[in-house]
């Protein structure tokens, strides 16, 4: 009995103990394998680089397709480009053109 005395009194002071450190565990697992813990926060981060990079790409294309586009504007039109542009989208060539097929 006196055994049993012994854990019922020291359990006392070290169940707060156990708790406490179960709460800390708890809350730094979730902190770093959470939803929004840290290793959610780093794909994000690298996630955001990789969406920023096809920005820049795209924004690239974008600036070179509007060029283009000015080129075609009435105020300043450019012959040579609207005549390819004109033999494109209405599949006319001459009869001595050689037609260069690319794949885009």
């Amino acid at each position: 009995m006196s055994l049993f005395r012994e854990i019922h009194k020291r359990s006392r002071f070290v169940i707060p103990q156990v708790l406490g450190a179960s709460l800390v565990a708890y809350f730094a697992y979730h902190t770093i394998e959470g939803e929004r813990g840290i290793w959610a926060w780093i794909h994000l981060k690298n996630d955001l680089a990789v969406k920023q990079a096809e920005m820049q790409v795209t924004l690239a294309e974008r600036q070179k397709l509007e060029a283009r586009v000015v080129l075609l504007r009435p105020d300043n039109l450019d012959p040579d480009l609207l005549e390819e542009r004109a033999r494109d989208v209405l599949n006319y060539g001459l009869e001595n053109d050689y037609v260069v097929i690319q794949r885009r």
